[in-house]
């Protein structure tokens, strides 16, 4: 049986506390992460009770001390756990913005200093020549998934979005070939089937390019591996590197398709024009 979570402690906990020690146990519930970022003495100052209720609240849902639960805490935001993130006191709108517009330059400058312009083009090059195109992702990495798939397709009829609604990965893994090119998108947080996946992908021959955040561990036995700046002041994680990535990538396999290229979009032109769908 798995070891109970921070959270799992707190809420088994709420019956027949004392007032103050129910106080403590809702501001917890609504912000755990603050544990890990505060001393016991700033946690009560901050929930409005006294420090030996945080000392007594602690014990009684099975740590031995502060430090202990600290610790469980931040292990638990490692998962990147949107909960875990919110913080208990609030900029103004205008901090706010300023704030998050500071860390998206931070992080694009982190991503495209340590991304080689060299690893975008192979594998942008890889693309055109593939067989088929696969796009793999899930949670909010399928919506990265999408976006590319988008922006490449009228220039890469071969590509697909997998898994297609209705279906599991297996069908669309036993249909990849050595000739193919797979991207998948692995942003936390990431389902615990995705090592799973990544290796029946390369048991499959194809060429593999995983883009991923900066927390996930370097895979140097992939063709690619790039990894994209996610850090955020808020709960949630950015994704304005990881954007700007797929869009660098995209034009670069517009670019790449050349005259053949060209021609397949002007007779997409054309049938928008003739569809009236533009």
């Amino acid at each position: 049986m798995s070891e109970p979570t921070f959270l799992d402690r707190v809420r088994n906990s709420l019956d027949g506390l004392h007032p103050a020690e129910r106080r403590l146990a809702v501001f917890l519930l609504n912000f755990p992460g603050e544990l890990a970022a505060y001393t016991g003495q700033e946690l009560a100052a901050l929930a409005n009770v006294s420090a030996p209720t945080v000392s007594r609240f602690i014990k009684r849902i099975g740590y031995a001390n502060y430090e202990e639960a600290r610790r469980h805490v931040r292990t638990a935001k490692r998962t990147g756990a949107a909960l875990y993130m919110v913080a208990a006191g609030e900029d103004s709108p205008e901090e706010m913005l300023r704030t998050h517009l500071r860390q998206a330059e931070t992080n694009l400058g982190q991503t495209f200093l340590t991304l080689p312009a060299a690893e975008i083009e192979t594998l942008a090059a890889a693309v055109l020549a593939a067989r088929r195109v696969w796009i793999a992702g899930f949670r909010s990495s399928q919506a990265m998934a999408s976006y590319l798939h988008w922006q490449i397709y009228q220039v890469c009829p071969q590509a697909a979005v997998i898994p297609a609604g209705g279906q599991t990965m297996a069908e669309h893994v036993a249909a990849i070939e050595p000739e193919d090119c797979v991207i998948v998108f692995g942003m936390a947080r990431r389902p615990q089937g995705l090592p799973a996946l990544i290796e029946a992908l390369k048991g499959r021959g194809a060429k593999v390019a995983y883009v991923s955040d900066e927390g996930a561990e370097r895979r140097d036995d992939l063709d690619w591996h790039m990894q994209c700046a996610t850090l955020a002041p808020g709960p949630l994680y950015s994704h304005v590197s990881a954007m700007l990535l797929m869009q660098v990538l995209a034009t670069r396999i517009l670019q790449l398709s050349g005259l053949e290229g060209r021609r397949h979009q002007s007779v997409i032109e054309e049938l928008h024009r003739d569809l009236g769908e533009l």
